[in-house]
């Protein structure tokens, strides 16, 4: 799945979304995006359509990414998320399988199936737009990073690696995005105005399917 498109997309996009406050003016700030908003996030197709739909998985509310071995699309909600005060992302996501066969460097290779993207989009110097794309990786062990190859804008980080595993196939993360790109843009931020899931597999002609939990922005010191 081609990243730039993702890039390019989010300087056309304009999407809403609900926003859980977690937390009271006199406390540390926080921001959770909860599955019940995620479904109606802006869809964008590359090629057909992921069937994204509300369920309930194992007690609790998510986003269930259907791809059939021919699509690639996701759902993107843009709006200014303040780092100086939540750097963090946390969210719960699953998969039913990995794709297997595919090299990650390759463009034919870049498919995955989950990814979250956070953004730091420019819409007039779209030559400055940057995302940071954090995947649930075929084969790179979990914590490695490497170029997108399709553009240097992005940088893939992977959070996850290989068949879920314990927890019923939960997995956590969690991740420090301001430092982030620094580390990997060399870019001091203080804010990313763009934030999509997708789960695609139009590259690797497999299918599989996803679940993404509620995605939240936290302050650096959370637990």
């Amino acid at each position: 799945m081609r990243v730039l498109g993702v890039v390019a997309l989010l300087a056309a996009t304009c999407a809403a979304g609900i926003v859980t406050p977690t937390a009271s003016a006199a406390d540390s700030p926080s921001l959770r995006f909860a599955p019940e908003a995620m479904v109606d996030w802006e869809p964008h197709s590359f090629n057909g359509r992921t069937r994204y739909q509300l369920v309930t998985r194992d007690g609790r509310a998510a986003v269930r990414a259907e791809c059939d071995g021919g699509t690639g699309s996701g759902l993107v909600l843009r709006r200014k998320i303040d780092l100086r005060a939540t750097p963090v992302v946390a969210w719960r996501w699953r998969v039913d399988a990995v794709y297997s066969g595919l090299d990650p460097h390759s463009q034919s290779g870049d498919d995955y199936p989950a990814r979250l993207y956070v953004v730091d989009e420019h819409s007039v110097l779209r030559w400055r737009t940057r995302a940071i794309n954090y995947v649930w990786a075929n084969s790179q062990p979990q914590g490695s990073d490497w170029p997108n190859p399709f553009t240097d804008k992005a940088h893939m980080v992977a959070v996850a690696s290989g068949a879920p595993t314990g927890n019923d196939g939960w997995h956590t993360a969690k991740r420090n995005i301001r430092a982030d790109f620094e580390r990997f843009h060399d870019r001091e931020l203080d804010s990313v105005n763009a934030v999509a899931i997708m789960t695609d597999c139009d590259n690797a002609g497999q299918s599989t399917e996803a679940w993404y939990g509620a995605i939240r922005f936290l302050p650096a010191a959370a637990r």
